[in-house]
């Protein structure tokens, strides 16, 4: 097995867990972006809105469109614990609240140097 397919892998079994979190403690959720072609990275990254390298391509990051008590989480601060709980779970996992260009709906797990 390739290294990537075994972080997609232990990503894909993240998600899970953290998807049982989520029910656990209230939360609904939708994928916002899940999987991003290469394409398609490029272009974000033009308009400055993400990366060329984007974790999305490797299929190693999502974001996620959260509610809770039937409000919608719209800013970091409401996206807290979401990333405090996903960053818990692996050495890997960061949450895109903590970037410099905050992207509180991101999770992903660092690949090649990558988050």
């Amino acid at each position: 097995m390739s290294p990537e397919l075994a972080q997609q892998i232990l990503f894909f079994e993240l998600q899970v867990r953290f998807g049982n979190w989520l029910l656990a403690n209230g939360y609904q959720c939708t994928y916002g972006e899940a999987w991003r072609s290469p394409e398609e990275a490029a272009i974000q990254a033009a308009k400055g809105a993400g990366i060329v390298h984007s974790l999305h391509t490797e299929r190693m990051a999502i974001d996620l469109n959260a509610w809770r008590d039937g409000k919608e989480l719209v800013s970091a601060d409401d996206y807290r614990p979401l990333g405090e709980q996903w960053k818990s779970m692996h050495p890997l996992a960061r949450w895109g609240g903590d970037f410099t260009r905050v992207d509180a709906d991101h999770f992903s797990l660092t690949f090649e140097g990558v988050s």
